[in-house]
């Protein structure tokens, strides 16, 4: 890959026809549109947060280093030209920013009045309201910029390696880089866009960040049944995103006919493999959602995230739940309760022993030998308290569990 070093080039410079799209959060051109700032390998923008956007520009007017950009020279001819020469109108070539995409937009923004500064004075201050030798240090800020040229792979590996530092890219916004093309443009305009309308809805279920990737990554985990780089290798150059739409849209739409309630702990379950698995079932929504207030008012029922396959998958599988064990206290009170019964009429401590005609009938065992179990099944509505807690051997006991 062939590198050439600028640092000549300044924010004005950079800065020259800036356009920022609003409705998708991201920067589109600047330098008289030759530079493409974030293309569709890029994550997209995070800095607007009102503290690393405005880092970035308290230090230009502190004149500090902004650190190296990267950008990718892209020719549309065969024409040669020196590098000084770069960007002039005898370039025919365009640019993409490979790093420094989060940098340019926050000083881009700024410049185009998008977000203030705090002054010294505790007064918010946008760029049209500096004053003129505050304008200028930002504007003549020198950018130290590496201008690569090179194939679609070796740009894509020198990518990952630049961005280790600083705020790592996410699993999902390497595969979008490595995957980049019309597929991921359009999927990205739908799941990592934090205007769209349906967010508020689709939040009720996906945990994570829309601009961090997270939306997107889960529809694709849905729809390729967790093998999310084959099908997006598979889809890379596809027009549209039909396919992941229709089905991101049937689970969530299944869910939230199901489950009429909705739920903190709904967010982030894996709804995708639900849907798989219980889709074909009937559910009446009612009874679900009688069902789901029961168990969530039920002190018992340590694990709430459980309820929902729980309930999905006909109320029988109760290791979902974590129901509260028995304590210690109860365990031994219960323990001596059963061995003194036992010893005064010579029979075993674990009553399905007593009730046999093997060697054990008549056999005591020690409270480490010995399990806790409900004598009424939590699931038939017994409760974990001491009136319904019996000690049996540890194999009565797991033989019971097997049942």
């Amino acid at each position: 890959m062939k590198t050439d070093l600028r640092t000549d080039i300044t924010v004005e410079d950079v800065c020259n026809g800036f356009v920022y799209n609003e409705f998708e959060g991201r920067g589109l051109f600047g330098l008289g549109g030759k530079l493409v700032i974030q293309p569709e390998y890029q994550r997209n923008y995070i800095y607007a947060n009102g503290k690393d956007d405005v880092a970035v520009v308290d230090s230009l007017l502190h004149e500090y280093p902004l650190g190296l950009l990267y950008f990718v020279r892209i020719r549309h001819d065969d024409t040669e030209i020196a590098p000084e020469e770069y960007f002039t109108d005898q370039d025919t070539a365009t640019y993409e920013v490979l790093d420094g995409q989060q940098r340019i937009t926050s000083f881009g923004r700024f410049k185009t009045n998008k977000f203030p500064i705090i002054g010294n004075d505790g007064v918010p201050h946008y760029y049209s309201g500096l004053a003129d030798d505050l304008k200028k240090r930002i504007d003549e800020a020198k950018l130290t910029i590496y201008i690569c040229e090179g194939s679609e792979s070796e740009i894509k590996a020198w990518f990952k390696t630049i961005n280790i530092s600083g705020k790592p890219l996410n699993d999902q916004e390497v595969a979008n880089a490595i995957h980049s093309g019309p597929f991921v443009t359009k999927a990205k305009e739908e799941f990592s866009n934090s205007q769209n309308s349906h967010i508020q809805k689709w939040s009720a279920y996906i945990k994570g960040d829309v601009k961090r990737q997270d939306y997107l990554k889960t529809a694709l985990e849905w729809v390729s049944k967790g093998n999310i780089d084959a099908y997006m290798s598979q889809h890379r150059y596809d027009d549209n995103i039909s396919e992941l739409k229709t089905y991101f849209t049937s689970v969530i739409d299944w869910a939230s006919s199901v489950f009429m309630d909705v739920e903190a702990e709904m967010k982030g379950l894996p709804w995708g493999e639900y849907y798989e698995s219980y889709h074909s079932n009937s559910y009446n929504p009612a009874d679900v959602h009688q069902k789901l207030q029961e168990l969530y008012s039920d002190y018992y029922v340590k694990k709430r995230s459980g309820v929902y396959e729980y309930i999905l998958g006909g109320c029988t599988d109760t290791t979902l739940l974590e129901v509260r064990i028995f304590d210690d206290v109860t365990k031994k009170t219960v323990y001596n309760r059963q061995t003194s019964e036992a010893q005064a009429s010579g029979k075993s401590n674990c009553p399905l022993c007593a009730m046999g005609n093997d060697n054990n009938k008549t056999r005591i065992y020690k409270q480490n030998e010995m399990d806790a179990d409900h004598v009424t099944a939590w699931s038939n509505g017994g409760a974990t308290d001491i009136s319904n807690c019996t000690m049996l051997c540890k194999t009565h006991n797991r033989a019971k569990g097997n049942k």
